[in-house]
């Protein structure tokens, strides 16, 4: 099945639905893999047919960075309510290569996974690996991540209404000039995010200043040097909103590097997890993720897709703002 695979440029998998005449397979692509099959003299292994049907449920998690506490955290909640359900959990880390993505999913195909939870990587432009796995009719649902709404089920935090919050509070709390640092543009968790911050200064009357905003990638070393630029600018920033965990540390690593006090000099205000805020001094204001809930919500809507149900469904996870001492300038102690 391999080679009649690679032969015709197609998966494993559609090979196998057209030896077995599904209607999820084209006319012209049965008559194809057939005969391609009858010309190379293929013949289905039916001790492996057998192996097969006895194999335990399995379903594909793909994620882009699981070394993070946000990534093992949802991929935690997925196993639990898997494991109640009979399912065992194969997950892949896709290290955010959109490359290390399209295997991934390839493998997870050949696998005959029931299913697949799939959080895009940073750099995902071209879906089409997507799109084939609508074609064939796998069930798969979005999480954090997403793309092809109307295809997919889909799992996101309320990251807009949580941002504005955020940068609400950073100017009550007498910030002005409020910088973001994000994501590539092009993720729609990353825009969810920026749109949020962007409407609290609008509502509060205070100019957009576009050298505040920073968004190229997903990268420790890279959100140093976006924060170093920042504060080394001529009107500095006097608070940062940081789009994700990495960048969070990254621009509190550089901030104290540079010699500034937090919150006195700089604010800052990371999306990170509950545990990490609470080790660093002073202690990180943080819009925390549920990210465990977000992985039980994923699996839930899986479950429904493969259990038959055409719903193409779309929950929201709302996140919570805990305020610390990185940012409220009101609470300093003298």
């Amino acid at each position: 099945m391999k080679d009649l695979a690679r032969e015709l440029g197609v998966s494993i998998a559609t090979v196998s639905r057209a030896l077995r005449s599904s209607p999820e397979i084209g006319q012209e692509m049965q008559e194809k893999v057939k005969a391609l099959a009858k010309r190379l003299n293929y013949r289905p292994n039916p001790f492996a047919q057998s192996l097969r049907k006895e194999a335990p449920r399995v379903i594909g998690v793909v994620m882009p960075n699981m070394v993070t506490h946000y990534y093992s955290a949802v991929l935690d909640g997925i196993e639990v309510e898997a494991r109640k359900a009979g399912y065992s959990v194969i997950s892949a880390n896709t290290h955010e290569n959109s490359e290390d993505e399209v295997r991934a999913i390839d493998n997870f195909i050949n696998l005959h996974v029931e299913g697949i939870i799939a959080c895009l990587s940073q750099n995902t432009t071209d879906y089409s690996h997507f799109e084939e796995i609508s074609k064939m009719g796998i069930p798969l649902v979005l999480l954090g991540r997403t793309c092809l709404s109307d295809k997919f089920s889909c799992v996101t935090a309320n990251g807009d209404v949580a941002a504005q919050e955020a940068t609400q509070h950073l100017i009550d709390t007498g910030s002005r000039r409020i910088a973001f640092i994000g994501g590539p543009n092009h993720l729609d968790m990353v825009r969810r995010r920026k749109h949020g911050y962007l409407e609290a200064l609008r509502e509060n009357r205070i100019p957009i200043d576009r050298e505040l905003v920073k968004c190229e990638k997903i990268d420790f070393d890279w959100a140093v040097e976006a924060t170093r630029e920042l504060l080394q600018m001529e009107n500095k920033p006097d608070a940062i909103l940081a789009f994700n965990d990495i960048i969070t540390f990254a621009a509190f690593s550089a901030i104290k590097d540079m010699g500034l006090r937090i919150p006195q000099d700089v604010a800052l205000i990371g999306f990170t997890d509950d545990e990490h805020a609470k080790y660093v001094t002073p202690r990180m204001s943080a819009i925390e993720d549920q990210a465990q809930e977000m992985g039980r919500v994923a699996y839930e809507l899986l479950q429904k897709t493969i259990s038959g149900d055409p719903k193409i469904y779309k929950k929201i996870v709302p996140q919570k703002l805990v305020i610390r001492g990185t940012s409220d300038k009101h609470n300093l102690k003298v």
